[in-house]
């Protein structure tokens, strides 16, 4: 049982590396195909594009678990809904079409008649 967790463990830790690994190449590349041409930059080496890789991940958060953190907000928003009377279902979904572009263009079409220009 225990030989089988470490073996997990170690699978896992050697697929996060390669994964590492293959990004930073193809970042490299990517970037000695691109950046000198376009910018006029020095191409760089793997171990400069894998160091890249490291800071915009810490400097833009991105080592988080994405899951996780999507989950608990589906949860915590399931349980305010659960909570809801119908009467402010109703009025939160009012409030939440104003978010978004195409129920904000049909509550025009709808008060109006046509997007944006009212009846006369």
């Amino acid at each position: 049982m225990m030989r089988h967790r470490i073996g997990r463990i170690f699978k896992i830790a050697l697929m996060v590396a390669a994964g590492f690994a293959l990004f930073s190449f193809f970042l490299m590349q990517l970037w000695n195909w691109l950046a000198p041409e376009v910018f006029g930059w020095h191409p760089i080496t793997y171990w400069q594009a894998l160091g890249l890789f490291v800071l915009s991940k810490i400097l833009f958060g991105g080592f988080r678990g994405g899951w996780g953190h999507r989950g608990h907000w589906n949860r915590r928003m399931q349980e305010r809904w659960e909570q809801m009377t119908p009467d402010e279902r109703e009025q939160f979904r009012k409030g939440m079409a104003g978010w978004c572009s195409r129920s904000t263009i049909r509550s025009d079409v709808s008060a109006t008649g046509t997007a944006g220009t009212p009846n006369p």
